[in-house]
């Protein structure tokens, strides 16, 4: 009830407006039509910073700021101007999303969003990151949406922070090639190859294909990866009511396992961020993934729209690694570990989208199923953890016997979930808008401990919700309340075990502004999240865990994107977020929740030279501020408060020919961007200077 308070208080503030104001004339935009797309289509190239439409935020192409919700979208211009080759870093300009676990580089890293840790990723609406899928590459990346708050209702299982969707890029009507090289200090090298190409006369069938290649070194010693991926799309339009899309991606990432350094005695800067203190003869650990995504829709009336798609990920991780355990004075002791790891995962989804009008009210309703199969199958036997097979954090030695693998660590994970889920749209006047989402989700888990022979199951049924109000108090000024539900299946325990899945409620309420014309948008936004059944330790049963926990998470966050004017582009990001234990068997009650800082922010801005000689340059900045933050959950343990500032340049050499210039960490400021406890703290980069080529044929 507490929580219903919250919500309801919050949608009474933004619906204020309406009743004080309902005197009042107020002029408004014509009244958009529901169904047609005005301008930009959701997932087309952005131009320039800001975006007007979302496919995430409703799994349909909405208006922004129709949506009474924070959505906030990265265009892909942000990654080119960074010069980036990871999402992490265009994040950073997305507010209140935080860097968290990297898994020694091997996955996808984890992130946090509104206070809370999630490993949720999606590419064009399906989640990807099931398994030990590897981090995205940014070369088929056309946006990234975020969606702040629970997202259940319309995905499934996640946590109540929020969600990321990469929206790939896709076949285009007029051929073009494109081709960048860069280079960087620390001997990293990188190239892309984009090629469109229409494959009929009549534009009716379009492909394109996308190519990059990595070879990175780093300024930690011994430290190397490598990437290679081929991005194939197609778009066919079989006939004048009836799509056909197909996406597919095949990639190799082989990386040496690096946890970083540890702190000396609970202060960092003592180990030099350079000091590796795995094993070099381990090698590189390879990560092979194949995606395939099928779309296919057909409009059944010029209201209707029935859509089919399926998806398909499928991945095989292996190598070894020797990794560090804890710090004993100067010396961290380690074990020794291989890891075979292989996984597939298959979505298949049929969805009806239509409009119609009742009683005066405008609907947009989306309906569908799902089901999904999953499979991960985990063997990584490892040594017991020894000071005898530890290293000197101040002068390593290499190249100790490996000890023996008396741990055989052998698990078994089956997961299979359908569901049906129900959105409206609703439009009540040319003011009031509203959303109601509801899923209801079947899902059955297995897991097998095939060392012990021991094997537990779980079934659950959820139901998760969406509601939502936005007011559009004058053009330029909508308010809007939202309250949603989030569900996710606690992952297997040390013997194999399954748990109680986690459950999530958020609130929100915030306003949307339209500026400078609709050049400039902006959104602020108040959140209240609450999680329980987080995993803590099982009193009864030392070295086991139940799911008893809880946590908690409030706080504010800004964010705007787009033109200042012809010039000028800007996108940036502030966030205050207080996130905490509530309730928890070993954590102090009160205590911040892991990597989460109370205040943190971006701002980038560039400059482009509208005439004169330097016609078609530009010149830019970018400043990041990360507060201080837990380094160890439940401990005293922190990682310091930090600032980087970056620079950008591009110039013409001729039409076809662009030179571009990146200065990372200007000032050369140490660091330390993520941490999992106090032994695994990876630091940030020191300056570095990129120079790239993008050549258009």
């Amino acid at each position: 009830m507490r929580s219903v308070r919250y919500w309801l208080t919050g949608l009474a503030w933004s619906c204020a407006p309406v009743v004080a104001g309902a005197e009042g004339n107020v002029e408004l935009d014509a009244l958009t039509v529901i169904g047609e797309s005005m301008g930009e289509e959701a997932g087309e190239q952005i131009r320039g910073y800001r975006a007007s439409r979302s496919a995430a935020a409703t799994r349909t192409d909405t208006d922004i700021r129709d949506v009474p919700q924070s959505v906030e979208v990265v265009p892909a211009q942000v990654i080119e101007d960074l010069n980036a080759t990871r999402i992490d870093r265009a994040l950073d300009f997305a507010g209140g999303v935080s860097r968290q676990n990297n898994f020694g580089g091997l996955t996808f890293l984890n992130y946090s969003v509104r206070g809370f840790t999630t490993g949720e990723l999606y590419r064009n609406g399906f989640a990807i990151n099931r398994g030990s899928y590897s981090a995205p590459d940014v070369a088929s990346i056309e946006r990234l949406e975020v969606l702040k708050g629970p997202a259940a209702s319309l995905y499934g299982r996640g946590d109540p922070g929020g969600m990321v969707n990469i929206v790939s890029k896709v076949p285009q009507a007029e051929a073009f090639s494109q081709l960048k090289l860069s280079a960087g200090r620390w001997d990293r090298y990188r190239s892309s190859l984009d090629v469109n190409t229409p494959l009929s006369d009549d534009g009716r069938v379009l492909s394109r294909v996308i190519l990059a290649v990595e070879d990175n070194h780093s300024f930690r010693d011994h430290v190397e990866a490598d990437r290679q991926v081929v991005t194939p799309s197609l778009r066919w339009q079989l006939g004048d009511d009836t799509r056909l899309t197909l996406d597919a991606e095949f990639s190799r990432a082989e990386s040496v396992f690096d946890r970083g350094i540890p702190a000396v005695g609970g202060k960092m800067g003592a180990v030099s961020p350079s000091t590796y203190l795995g094993e070099p003869n381990d090698g590189q650990i390879r990560n092979d993934n194949q995606l395939l995504q099928l779309s296919l829709e057909h409009d059944l009336s010029r209201d209707w729209t029935l859509r089919l798609a399926s998806h398909y990920n499928q991945g095989h991780l292996n190598g070894n690694s020797s990794e560090t355990v804890a710090l004993t004075g100067h010396q961290v002791s380690r074990f020794y570990r291989q890891r075979d790891f292989e996984w597939n995962d298959s979505i298949t989804r049929a969805e009806l989208l239509g409009y119609f009008d009742t009683a005066g009210i405008s609907h947009e309703l989306l309906a569908g199923v799902e089901y999904e199969n999953y499979r991960n199958s985990q063997k990584y036997p490892q040594s017991a953890t020894s000071l005898g097979y530890g290293l000197d954090v101040f002068a390593p030695v290499y190249g100790q016997a490996k000890p023996a693998l008396t741990r055989p660590n052998d698990f078994f994970e089956r997961s299979e979930s359908q569901a049906l889920n129900l959105q409206d749209q609703l439009v009540f006047t040319e003011r009031l808008r509203g959303l109601l989402g509801m899923r209801f989700e079947h899902y059955r888990q297995t897991a097998q401990n095939r060392a012990s022979g021991i094997s537990t199951r779980q079934r659950h049924d959820a139901l998760t919700q969406r509601a939502g109000l936005l007011y559009q108090l004058t053009p330029e000024v909508g308010l809007f309340a939202n309250g949603s539900t989030s569900f996710k299946p606690n992952g297997m325990g040390a013997q194999g075990q399954v748990f109680e899945p986690e459950e999530g409620v958020g609130y929100e309420t915030g306003i949307k502004l339209d500026l400078l014309g609709g050049r400039l948008g902006a959104s602020v936004a108040l959140f209240h999240i609450d999680k329980k059944n987080v995993l803590t330790a099982d009193p009864a049963n030392p070295g086991d865990s139940i799911a008893a926990g809880k946590a908690r998470s409030r706080g504010l966050d800004l964010q705007l994107s787009g033109q200042l004017n012809d010039a000028v582009r800007l996108i940036g990001a502030y966030a205050y977020i207080d996130a905490e234990v509530t309730e928890d068997n070993t954590l102090p009650i009160g205590s911040d929740l892991l990597g989460i800082p109370r205040h943190s922010g971006s701002l980038m801005a560039v400059y482009a030279f509208q005439d004169g000689a330097l016609h078609g340059a530009d010149l830019g900045a970018a400043v990041h501020y990360v507060g201080e933050r837990s380094g160890q959950a439940g401990s005293d343990f922190r990682l310091p408060a930090y600032t980087t500032v970056d620079l950008l340049a591009h110039y013409p050499l001729s039409d076809e020919l662009l030179l571009g210039l990146n200065l990372n960490n200007l000032f050369d400021r140490h660091y330390y961007e993520r941490a999992y406890n106090s032994v695994w703290v990876m630091p940030g980069e020191p300056r570095n200077l990129s120079v790239s080529l993008t050549l258009n044929l």
